[in-house]
């Protein structure tokens, strides 16, 4: 254990350079396709929660699920199929493969507001929408955080399969370690994608912080 972690503190030191310069490129290729996912799965999943549009909820999430069932490295194969080698297909294929838990998280939040909430806010003359803003997504939003949280989780562990369709990435010094028998850069690699993840997701319980109200964390504990 000891031995891992001197070649894992070696390989750390020894590719700083490399590791700064590709985290950089990581962290582009999760922000685009992450915004991408936020900006169609919350909506989708709003949508989906509306009583009206039950019916094609369940159809909905089973799109969704293709997305995820798919594994991720065909996903980015089939994305550099229509788009070509490049970051271009790796966002694509990241994009998909992020929907899912962000939709169902946002669907099953608004689903899960009591129902005594949404009548108080009927009865005191709140429109559809009023209710939407002011009652369900602030009582949904733990939910709502817990799916875009494992989305970006999902989307920092996966990024590294972007090196392979030319995407760039910390997966270039994870792949490039593997075919070179560098034990010490992939390791550097693989360190430095889970301290990403691990910072992306506190910088995520940071914002849940400030954008959920202090009862409905408390709430969200119990």
């Amino acid at each position: 254990m000891s031995d891992l972690l001197i070649r894992l503190w070696e390989g750390l030191q020894f590719y700083w350079g490399d590791i700064s310069y590709l985290t950089v490129q990581h962290l582009q290729i999760v922000a685009v396709s992450g915004a991408l996912a936020l900006i169609i799965a919350l909506p989708l999943g709003v949508w989906m929660s509306r009583p009206a549009n039950q019916r094609y909820a369940m159809a909905s999430m089973q799109v969704l699920n293709v997305g995820q069932a798919i594994p991720k490295l065909a996903l980015l194969a089939l994305a550099m199929s229509f788009i070509g080698v490049g970051s271009g297909a790796a966002i694509i294929g990241l994009f998909v493969a992020t929907l899912l838990p962000v939709a169902v998280n946002t669907y099953e939040g608004l689903r899960a507001v009591p129902q005594h909430l949404l009548e108080a806010a009927e009865a005191m003359g709140m429109t559809p929408r009023e209710t939407l803003w002011k009652v369900e997504i602030p009582n949904a939003m733990n939910v709502i955080f817990a799916g875009i949280r494992t989305a970006l989780a999902i989307n920092v562990g996966t990024a590294p399969l972007a090196f392979l369709v030319g995407g760039g990435g910390l997966g270039e010094l994870i792949f490039t370690g593997i075919d070179l028998n560098d034990f010490g850069m992939m390791l550097a690699g693989a360190a430095a994608t889970a301290l990403l993840a691990i910072a992306v997701d506190l910088g995520c319980g940071l914002i849940q912080n400030i954008a959920v109200s202090r009862g409905l964390r408390l709430t969200g504990r119990e």
